[in-house]
């Protein structure tokens, strides 16, 4: 029995881990105007940011038809896979769940299971991981999924925004709140947890930081805890010498610089963090 993992690339686990799980990324598109290009391949993340500035219209993003998905699931069955697991985005976030899902019903040389666990960038990742490892210890879907939903609740994604022009752009926020932040330079406070999105308001950047740290603090001991940010490694080294109490000494933290599919929603110079709450 081989289980094999698909996922989306807005997972932004780093490259050596998707190789070392054998993990097959499946990628969204970033739209500039009426070009598409395939996030991490046809466009890097140091090719978005470089041609962020000269936009004439704000960058989109979209999830490739089914066919992408079908012929993936199909390949792996033809590499000899006997079951897939497809691990994405949130729902609320994106189609891609539905699209999978939609493949994962005309699949017919391998059966697939679609998980969403409700998360978004390395919170997605990290259920990824997760399941990647159990495969290779030669657990089942049927066994591995009832370990990613006691997984998934426990799993709190936050991000401090620099700016809240890419939310409104992107129609996530309204254009009272976003007059209300800009007039009175409001910081918001991103976090993503079982599928929802919400926000707070904080007056400063500081401020905003020391909030984000407070409520990973609040979650109690942790089995993971995680960086990421948008273009703005400095900002995650200063993170994480202030949230420096919360991480384990064993090892550096995983720190990541996140996808443009997800850049394009939030805007750069972002910084972030992803926890997991341990389980009992």
């Amino acid at each position: 029995m081989t289980v094999k993992i698909v996922t989306d690339s807005t997972c932004d686990l780093p490259e050596d881990l998707l190789l070392r799980y054998g993990v097959t990324v499946i990628p969204l598109y970033v739209n500039f105007g009426s070009r598409s290009y395939l996030d991490g391949i046809e466009l890097s993340r140091q090719e978005f940011y470089e041609m962020l500035p000269d936009a004439e219209v704000f960058p989109t993003t979209a999830v490739p038809g089914i066919s992408v998905f079908t012929k993936t699931y199909q390949d792996l069955a033809d590499y000899g896979a006997s079951e897939v697991l497809s691990i994405h985005i949130s729902e609320t976030l994106s189609a891609t769940p539905q699209v999978a899902t939609k493949a994962a019903e005309e699949a017919e040389a391998i059966a697939v299971t679609v998980f969403d666990p409700g998360q978004v960038t390395v919170g997605t990742g990290l259920a990824v991981l997760a399941a990647a490892r159990a495969a290779e210890e030669g657990k089942s879907v049927a066994e591995i999924v009832p370990l990613l939903e006691d997984m998934a609740p426990r799993i709190h994604s936050y991000a401090a925004l620099d700016t809240v022009e890419f939310l409104r752009r992107s129609g996530r926020l309204s254009a009272i709140q976003y007059g209300l932040s800009t007039m009175l330079s409001i910081k918001p406070l991103i976090t993503m947890h079982g599928g929802e999105l919400s926000s707070a308001r904080v007056r400063t950047a500081k401020g905003c930081i020391q909030h984000m740290v407070d409520l990973v603090a609040e979650l109690g001991p942790l089995e993971e805890l995680a960086l990421v940010h948008t273009n703005a490694p400095l900002k995650a080294e200063k993170l994480y010498r202030e949230a420096s109490h919360l991480f384990s000494s064993d090892k550096p933290p995983l720190s990541v610089d996140v996808t443009p599919v997800i850049d394009a929603h939030v805007g750069p110079n972002a910084v972030g963090m992803v926890a997991v709450a341990a389980g009992a």
